[in-house]
Formats: C-alpha cells, sequence, structure tokens
C-alpha cells in the first residue's frame, strides 16, 4: 500500500480525527521529523499510542528522497534533484544572495546571507511555454501538498530558507488545492515563514488568480507575462490562448486592489521577438496603472535546437530604461545563477549536469524580493 507523506496536511488530520486522536499532535510530529529526517515513528516522543499504530500504517516521514545534489561554481545555487515515491523527479533550487545589497527607503538594507528556495509544484508542466525547458517534457502528474512541503524540508537541511518562490516546474495554480495547502503549512508551526517572504508564479490561470488572494492572503503574485500584447504571447505562450491578456489584466487588478499588494511582472527577453523599444512601450501603457516591479529576464538557453535567442545587453538596458523614465515602472534585471547547472530561469527539466562540486567563494547578488520588503 502506497503510504502517505505526513506533511499532507489534511490527510493526517483527517486521519487523526477519525481515530479520535487530537490534531495538535500534528505540529510536534512535523517538528521532529524535519530534524530528524530518517526517523522512525516510535522514536517521537510523547504521542498517544493509537497515534503510533496509524502512523505506522499510513504515513512515511518523507515520501521523497533526495537523489543528487548539483553546486554551481560561484557556490550562490544549489540545485536538487527529488526522486518521489512513484518513481518520477522533480528539481528545486536553492539560490542564496546577500540582503545588504538590497534597498529600503533608500538606504542600504541591514542583514546578510539567506537563501530563497525555488519549488516546483508539476512532474512536468501542460502550460508548453516555447522558451521554457519544463515545457518541453509535457505534464505528467501534481504532487501532493505534502511533496510539495518535503521540497522544504530537504532545502532546509542544507540551508537556512528564509523565502520560497513557487517558480520551479509546473504552473502552481494548475494545481491549486495542493499550492494551497503546502503553503498554509509553510506559514504555521513548525515552519513560520512569512506569507510576504513567499511568492507564487503563474503564466495567468484567471480563476484561480480570482481566488488566491482570499485562500492565501499577503502571499505575493508573480506573473510570467513575457509580452505585452496577446498575439505575441500566444506566440511564445500556447497557454495564452485559454487566457487573454485583457482578462488576465482584469484578474491582476482586482487582486491588487483587493490585496493592496505589488505584483511580480516576470518578462523573458527574447532577440527580435518581444524585446524591441515599441514592445517596451506597449508594457509601459499596459502596466501604467498598476503597482508593480517588473523582472527582465534573460533568457537562457535549453539546447542547441532553441527557437530563441538571447538579447544583447544593449537592448536590455534600453528596454529598462524607457519603463524606468517613461514610465515610472520599478523594473530590474535579473542576476541569473546556476546556469552551468542548468538551475536557472526556464532551464529546469530532470537532468543530470556533469558539475556537481562543493560551493566555493559564494558571489552573492541581491534577490528582488528585497526590492520591496
Amino acid at each position: 500500500m502506497k503510504l502517505k507523506s505526513v506533511f499532507d496536511a489534511s490527510e493526517i488530520k483527517s486521519e487523526f480525527e477519525s481515530a479520535g486522536i487530537n490534531p495538535n499532535f500534528v505540529i510536534p510530529i512535523w517538528k521532529y521529523v524535519i530534524q530528524n529526517p530518517d526517523c522512525v515513528w516510535d522514536e517521537i516522543p510523547s504521542l498517544p499510542s493509537a497515534a503510533y499504530s496509524l502512523l505506522h500504517s499510513k504515513f512515511k516521514a518523507l515520501t521523497s528522497s533526495l537523489h543528487s545534489l548539483f553546486h554551481s561554481s560561484d557556490g550562490t545555487t544549489s540545485k536538487l534533484l527529488i526522486k518521489l515515491q512513484n518513481g518520477a523527479f522533480v528539481e528545486a533550487v536553492i539560490m542564496r544572495y546577500d540582503t545588504r545589497l538590497g534597498m529600503c527607503g533608500g538606504k542600504p538594507r541591514p542583514g546578510g546571507v539567506r537563501s530563497t528556495l525555488c519549488i516546483s509544484s508539476q512532474v512536468g508542466c501542460k502550460m508548453g511555454c516555447t522558451f521554457c525547458a519544463t515545457g518541453s517534457m509535457g505534464f505528467k502528474s501534481n504532487l501532493t501538498s505534502g511533496e510539495i512541503v518535503e521540497q522544504l524540508v530537504h532545502a532546509s537541511r542544507l540551508a537556512d530558507i528564509r523565502n520560497i518562490v513557487f517558480m520551479g516546474m509546473g504552473e502552481p495554480l494548475n494545481n491549486y488545492n495542493a499550492v494551497v495547502e503546502a503553503v498554509r503549512v509553510m506559514l504555521n508551526h513548525p515552519f513560520q515563514l512569512s506569507p510576504k517572504r513567499i511568492t507564487i508564479s503563474t503564466v495567468g490561470v484567471v480563476h484561480a488568480i480570482n481566488k488566491l488572494h482570499n485562500d492565501l492572503p499577503g502571499v505575493s503574485l508573480a506573473v510570467s507575462l513575457h509580452a505585452p500584447v496577446q498575439e505575441i504571447r500566444c506566440q511564445i505562450m500556447p497557454a495564452a490562448r485559454a487566457f487573454p491578456l485583457q482578462k488576465l489584466m482584469d484578474s491582476l487588478q482586482t487582486f491588487q486592489k483587493n490585496s493592496n499588494q505589488k505584483i511580480f511582472i516576470e518578462y523573458i527577453m527574447l532577440d527580435g521577438v518581444n524585446d524591441q523599444e515599441e514592445n517596451a512601450h506597449q508594457l509601459g501603457e499596459l502596466l501604467k496603472t498598476f503597482q508593480v516591479v517588473i523582472n527582465l529576464i534573460p533568457f537562457n538557453p535549453i539546447g542547441s535546437t532553441s527557437q530563441f535567442n538571447t538579447s544583447t545587453k544593449q537592448s536590455v538596458s534600453t528596454f529598462q530604461k524607457i519603463l524606468r523614465e517613461t514610465y515610472k515602472i520599478r523594473t530590474t534585471i535579473r542576476k541569473e545563477m546556476g546556469q552551468d547547472i542548468s538551475g536557472a530561469c526556464g532551464q529546469l527539466v530532470v537532468n543530470q549536469p556533469a558539475n556537481n562540486k562543493t560551493p566555493g567563494a559564494v558571489g552573492l547578488v541581491r534577490d528582488i524580493e528585497d526590492m520591496y520588503l
């Protein structure tokens, strides 16, 4: 019989309640497993006897395992290849940043080194974005909420994780219920992450965006926009046909009105496709009434057969200048991390890079989340 993850919150709490066990015992179980991931159930102290038999019969401490670990040559990035109970693999990426490189009220921020974890929500992805390696896999399966949380458990053994971004494999809002449940676990004991340090990225699943603030108040939203007009979006993002740009913008307007939060806009720079000055003006007009941070992302090649080229530095710089100076929109250029281990944006696809070095000197960079905290 397939055992469930102990971090599948609704499953374990329901089983405890059905067995007459106080579900408050779940929290100390999670805490013990996080500190002792290789534990057996009988080692956990002070549980009711019925809890031990239930755990043995229906749950595993961790249903997934860390299969391989790859470190970038500059030490800023580590990619985790995680094997699921069904034999499938997903990838998660730890990115190390220096918060002192951010700004707060126009002044350098206090702080130091901290880590962000990029989490996967699905095996593969059905969105089919033509510039993304994960999309080339097609959709395989959704992760359970426990499998999502277990990525944080594995990563926490390697780094002190402060931020979570759902920007790994899969479209998070196509696995809505599991993602919401996983985030709720992360927000509460024993993880206790702040909602403002969790960002969920989507290509624009409108009906899910419309629910997100009510279900996860305070959690940040990032939108993979990548084009300022519907025609170009459909060309590079087939799923855009199901989520027309105007309907997407209406949903973002409602989200912003209800949440009073900035929205991150992700925009991948593709040479000759969406990186012209005209496109920058179109994007500025589209977003000028919103409170957003636009993150321009250099395209990462996904193989020799890629149909796209990376925009020139001059094109990216000009694009940023138009958005900043003409439209007064805060615009950053993403510092790419983990390209040598295929851990950068758009490169997550199950494979095993040859590079498996131990981190050396850490060339830390600023994370976009630090722009608005």
